[in-house]
């Protein structure tokens, strides 16, 4: 379903990304993924919005003062649908999360907070006002996946199960395991076991693309890195991306059925 109008509790519904440059972040994607941009002044400077076509696909913005000062490195955040975000927050610490942001109202665009997950990945909630999020996904230059990496899985699927009400649902054993996160029939997300020990425990987002290696040599050549070259999994060629102020993404082209 490539345009959306509303989400379902538990769902990934945005991501915008904090970086050290704005200005260069907003050309890189541009080139990419063909997206412009809708600048939005906050109080704690302008939000970026960014679209593909007509549809409203995510935002950049400048990473906040006090992140910046701790050289807090660029960086793709994940957002989950909730109906309340004050009800959910109670589950979030009854469940060993943790609230890192206290709840706030966006303008009447909705209600958020930061937190937590008890692994240590961070991420955001929102209560939908007038933004719903993402009004464009699964489309080439849109998010299409978003799961979480992390060295527990199963603390990490019990969290999710109690705060959100989803449904773990472990995959066929391998060599990395897998949980699909269900909203009743619909997987929304998924938790895997975290593979490099270096890397920190994080939700990561996957953007919809028609050809994986064009796309990754494009993100080469704007200036960005290549994590992990383009390689075939069951549903498609993905990689693994950075831009030049190094927040990783992935990209995938999904296989016809």
């Amino acid at each position: 379903m490539p345009v959306r109008s509303s989400y379902v509790q538990g769902t990934p519904n945005w991501i915008d990304l904090s970086t050290s440059d704005q200005g260069a972040a907003k050309e890189f994607y541009g080139e990419l993924f063909g997206w412009t941009f809708d600048d939005m002044p906050m109080p704690e400077g302008v939000y970026s919005m960014a679209l593909k076509s007509t549809g409203l696909v995510g935002a950049i913005s400048v990473l906040p003062p006090d992140l910046a000062a701790q050289h807090a490195p660029a960086m793709w955040n994940t957002y989950l649908a909730v109906d309340d975000v004050d009800a959910t927050l109670a589950r979030v610490d009854a469940a060993g999360g943790k609230t890192v942001m206290a709840p706030f109202d966006v303008t009447d665009a909705g209600r958020m907070a930061f937190i937590i997950d008890p692994t240590g990945a961070p991420l955001a909630i929102w209560q939908a006002n007038k933004h719903i999020g993402a009004t464009l996904v699964n489309e080439p230059g849109s998010v299409i996946w978003n799961d979480l990496r992390t060295d527990d899985v199963g603390a990490a699927a019990s969290f999710y199960e109690a705060v959100f009400g989803l449904v773990a649902d472990p995959q066929e054993s391998g060599p990395t395991p897998y949980v699909s996160l269900r909203n009743g029939d619909d997987a929304v997300a998924g938790i895997s076991a975290r593979t490099d020990d270096a890397a920190p425990n994080e939700w990561q987002i996957y953007f919809a693309v028609e050809d994986t290696e064009s796309v990754a040599a494009q993100a080469r050549a704007l200036g960005g890195d290549v994590i992990l070259e383009p390689i075939e999994t069951p549903i498609g060629p993905m990689a693994t991306l950075a831009d030049p102020q190094g927040a990783v993404f992935n990209v995938i082209a999904i296989s016809a059925s």
